[in-house]
């Protein structure tokens, strides 16, 4: 395959491990080390995110997630509590020591979120946002980059190129489901993009199967595929009350369910020789 990027292309056999400085100390994402990140798609208040962050310390997790600006196809569901999310994120982080990722929207934003964020996401809808992504580039933050729903594993690339044109090598790239013509599943996760990521690059690559099945009961057999094809991580929507959620109810896990399919990738991880 020709190989148009440059800067993510893997050339000598070695893989790039970010690593993101919490004060539970360093998380490592690649290099034989597996990580979990969780939590709502949006971080809808203090107390039940606060509580949810604490729970999810417990079972394990090493990334806690949640939504402050949404991108939402209606303009009329609910689009994140914007800076008191990031509030409520930053406090998150304090109370658990645990490092936190979040969605950056637009350019302007950057700045705001990186103060309260130790990773930040573009998304789906966004990885062809080439402003935003030269600026998170220059950010100096890592950086998870979710494949857009209609991208080929080229375009993914390509976009991943741009923030590291801009000086940032620390890029994750998530896999999370690609439009196709089934509609069954929200999105049909492309398993096979794991292997083939990283024959083409030095960057590790984590899978999404809440966005990309958007389905509870399809989240832990994906998960489990995931780990099996040597995903280095994996990102779960996690709500307290999925049936309450303001966003993405469908598709995310109880605290009880996440932690049973926690400890179920935890031990394939460690038996194949991966740091949990």
């Amino acid at each position: 395959m020709d190989r148009p990027f440059v800067l993510a292309s893997r050339k000598d056999g070695q893989g790039t491990t970010v690593s993101i400085p919490a004060a539970e100390g360093t998380v490592h994402i690649g290099g034989g080390h597996f990580v979990v990140i969780a939590g709502p798609c949006a971080v809808e208040g203090v107390e039940a995110y606060l509580a949810l962050a604490r729970r999810l310390k417990q079972i394990g997790v090493h990334v806690l997630r949640g939504g402050a600006f949404k991108p939402r196809t209606s303009p009329y569901s609910f689009a994140g509590l914007g800076l008191e999310g990031l509030e409520i994120l930053a406090e998150a982080r304090r109370q658990t020591g645990l490092p936190v990722v979040t969605e950056v929207l637009d350019p302007r934003d950057i700045e705001q979120v990186a103060a309260c964020a130790d990773l930040l996401q573009v998304g789906s809808r966004n990885m062809q946002n080439f402003s935003l992504l030269s600026e998170v580039g220059r950010s100096g933050k890592p950086v998870i980059l979710k494949r857009g729903f209609s991208a080929t594993i080229e375009e993914w690339l390509l976009a991943a190129e741009y923030i590291l044109a801009a000086g940032n090598p620390q890029v994750v790239l998530c896999e999370r489901g690609i439009r196709t013509f089934e509609t069954y599943t929200r999105n049909t996760v492309d398993i096979a993009a794991v292997p083939v990521v990283k024959e083409l690059s030095h960057l590790p690559v984590i899978i999404d199967p809440s966005h990309g099945t958007g389905r509870a009961e399809l989240v832990r057999p994906v998960a489990k595929a995931g780990v099996a094809v040597g995903a280095d991580g994996l990102m779960i929507e996690v709500h307290h009350c999925p049936s309450c959620a303001l966003s993405d109810g469908q598709q995310s896990l109880d605290p009880l369910a996440f932690a049973a399919l926690f400890a179920e990738v935890r031990e394939m991880a460690q038996r194949e020789g991966r740091r949990v």
